[in-house]
């Protein structure tokens, strides 16, 4: 099954929920089935982790019996790139960059309402593409352009399979970070507006905290080993340079 943009609304979506409170999950699949979804539930970690080939989103609890959600999130990512949203109680700004730099594509806190979820669902789909593999692609934008690489002295992206390298050594990226990364890499040099960023790396309509955009800039600069690669102009946004550039 593919997804593309629009479609969380309009087909059925294979969707596990990870949740030890019995009551809550069958509020949630309840819901999700209402919309045309196929839902299931596990308890534990481990049976997410068991399943995972049978689903195409997780909805996933942090206070789990066997499992730490966020050590659930981190084993997902080191095999695929299946959309996550954490559903949580934890709602300080620690978590939730936590959550975001282990590979989560979303967050709700809770108490939450199910629009909200289904609304934050449809988002993070409309941001990109599921093949059969469960990895998450960009979206097609309608554009002609066949380019599929990206470059910047050492720094080099590859669209089609999605993979940076610095030095001919890759970097492993989580999807968030791969598309930020790619957006700055569109004109290399050029900055970048934040709002601009979020729009295009998240969603439009995106109801989280512009936070979200520094966390995932700061883990880039991480990753590429020294914080220079993306400069941040002050009130404005961001843009790629060179250490050397500095």
């Amino acid at each position: 099954m593919r997804w593309t943009r629009g479609q969380l609304g309009a087909g059925a979506v294979r969707v596990l929920v990870v949740e030890d409170d019995e009551h809550l999950a069958d509020v949630m699949i309840e819901a999700l089935q209402r919309f045309g979804h196929d839902a299931q539930h596990v308890t534990t970690g481990g049976g997410a982790l068991a399943v995972l080939g049978e689903v195409e989103f997780v909805l996933l609890d942090l206070g789990l019996p066997d499992l730490d959600g966020q050590e659930v999130c981190r084993r997902i990512r080191q095999h695929s790139w299946i959309p996550i949203i954490v559903v949580t109680g934890r709602g300080d700004e620690l978590n939730r960059i936590l959550l975001l730099q282990t590979g989560a594509d979303d967050y709700v806190v809770k108490p939450y309402s199910m629009r909200e979820l289904l609304a934050r669902m449809d988002a993070v789909v409309r941001r990109g593409t599921v093949g059969e593999t469960g990895r998450v692609q960009l979206a097609a934008t309608g554009g002609a352009s066949g380019e599929e690489q990206r470059r910047h002295g050492p720094l080099r992206l590859d669209l089609r399979v999605r993979r940076a390298s610095l030095h001919d050594r890759e970097v492993t990226l989580t999807r968030r970070e791969f598309d930020l990364l790619a957006a700055l890499l569109d004109d290399p040099g050029a900055v970048v507006g934040r709002q601009e960023l979020i729009e295009r790396v998240w969603d439009e309509n995106w109801h989280g905290s512009t936070r979200t955009l520094d966390v995932h800039v700061g883990s880039l600069r991480t990753k590429l080993g020294d914080r220079r690669w993306i400069e941040s102009v002050r009130g404005v946004g961001f843009r790629v340079r060179t250490p050397d550039d500095n």
